[in-house]
């Protein structure tokens, strides 16, 4: 949510900083040409007005043109020559007195024509018209164009001449690049601020978000006691601290009562279950031999509700533990198992079934050993009850990233890929394993243990048949 509303802020200061930046930066290149062109008027109507000086009062239009090929020039117009050739010596600009045709009179550059079409010829044709030329396109920093500026030579009210300079545009359009780096670094710049002060704006909006994010999810992993402080934030953040507060007290009321009235249930069928089965036994001494077998069957029939009613307390007291916080401390898990596997290795040998442990010898993650034995038992009486006679059980230890896997791999006839999904889920059993003694809590029960201490466990497909259960615990650091 931070992410998406930061990169809306940015979004909206960059298209506010567009919208600023490109008309400044537009205005600033054509401000520059606005000053190259009225220098350029200013040194043309200078030149005209030198040359103007020249004309007699009594000379006529036709004596205004240049003599064809004699070269021949008065003192005065050799001194508009020298200005212009100056002129240009300094500036780099091509300067130039044309007659009304178009011919030079006098210029910078005495190999000077007047082209037959472009900008410079249209320049000429309104100075000859009576007017200064108009204000050249805009030229932009890529754009290695020049700028010709014309303005009429007036005599007795008739147009005799026109001067004119044609000036280059490198030094104008480095200046125009200068600025607009210049003005492209100031936004980055503001760019930078807009995303500090949007990072810090976002934190402190949604950091009470955040804080109920974080209680929602404790309290989904199981930590029903967590709680936010309904004093931060806007005053609808502050309603829905307080109305996040009152559910969660009222769903951690109710799961306790549900707890509190399993445990008691298991806890308060165990005397009379234990004395029923005590009268069925005086029972069956006075019954003939012919219903021995029915009372072997009750017999057997209380023997299960008796282990029932142990896992339903052992469930009980794993989900309180996880509600009360797990106590982890480093612990060689690769001996927790070896210590395990030695407790089942008479069932196992009883049954023909053995153990092949595989990974390291030492292995330390952190745990409550607890907890992670009681899960490993009900991991490994699952894969005995349902591994074949003379099968071999296998526990894998090894390190994925930074956490610690225990992969029991039996023989059993597995589960289809719709049952696991399922495996795990209270008293839920594959319809093909009725046959089979257990409750269906025993993996309930680990899986809770396990989710307590910040492990998991997952259930998969063995190949060639079987399952695979993977236990997750976190690595000592």
């Amino acid at each position: 949510m931070r992410t998406r509303l930061l990169a809306l802020l940015l979004a909206l200061m960059a298209a506010v900083l567009l919208a600023l930046g490109i008309p400044l930066a537009v205005s600033r290149a054509a401000g520059h040409q606005q000053q190259v062109v009225r220098d350029r008027a200013d040194d043309a109507g200078s030149f005209a007005a030198a040359y103007q000086t020249t004309i007699r009062d009594d000379e006529s239009v036709t004596a205004l043109e240049p003599a064809a090929d004699t070269g021949a020039e008065d003192g005065e117009r050799q001194q508009i020559r020298a200005q212009l050739e100056q002129y240009e010596r300094v500036y780099g600009i091509t300067a130039a007195i044309l007659d009304r045709n178009g011919r030079p009179i006098v210029a910078s550059n005495r190999a000077y024509a007047l082209p037959e079409s472009g900008r410079a010829r249209e320049a000429f044709l309104d100075a000859r018209a009576g007017r200064r030329s108009d204000d050249p396109p805009q030229v932009w920093p890529w754009q290695d164009r020049r700028i010709v500026v014309a303005m009429p030579v007036v005599h007795r009210g008739d147009v005799v001449a026109v001067a004119l300079t044609d000036s280059p545009t490198g030094k104008m359009r480095s200046r125009g690049w200068d600025a607009w780096l210049f003005l492209a670094a100031g936004e980055a710049v503001a760019l930078v601020a807009a995303l500090l002060a949007a990072s810090r704006l976002t934190g402190t909006i949604l950091r009470p978000v955040r804080v109920l994010d974080k209680a929602t999810h404790e309290i989904a992993t199981g930590k029903l006691g967590a709680r936010v402080a309904a004093a931060q934030g806007p005053p609808e953040l502050r309603r829905l601290a307080k109305a996040f507060n009152e559910m969660a007290d009222n769903v951690e009321t109710v799961v306790e009562q549900q707890r509190a009235f399993a445990a008691d249930a298991s806890h308060q069928l165990r005397n009379p279950l234990s004395a029923l089965l005590l009268r069925i036994e005086e029972l069956g001494l006075s019954l003939p031999p012919e219903h021995q077998e029915t009372l072997d069957g009750v017999r057997e029939e209380g023997r299960r509700l008796t282990h029932v009613l142990d896992e339903l307390l052992a469930l009980a007291l794993a989900e309180n533990a996880a509600n009360t916080g797990p106590d982890l401390v480093p612990l060689d898990i690769a001996a927790l198992v070896r210590e395990r596997l030695d407790a089942w290795e008479p069932i196992a040998r009883a049954r023909g079934q053995r153990f092949d442990q595989q990974g390291p010898r030492a292995l330390t993650g952190q745990v409550d050993p607890i907890a992670l034995g009681s899960a490993l038992d009900a991991v490994l009486d699952n894969a005995l009850k349902f591994s074949p006679d003379d099968a071999e059980v296998t526990v894998a230890v090894a390190t994925v990233g930074g956490r610690l896997e225990i992969r029991v791999a039996d023989r059993g006839p597995g589960l289809e890929a719709g049952e696991l999904r399922r495996v795990g889920d209270r008293f839920w059993r594959s319809s093909r394993h009725s046959n089979v003694d257990g409750s269906g809590l025993g993996l309930s029960i680990a899986r809770t243990l396990l989710r307590a201490t910040g492990g998991g466990i997952d259930f998969a497909a063995r190949d060639g048949g079987g399952l695979v259960v993977t236990v997750t615990v976190d690595r000592a650091v």
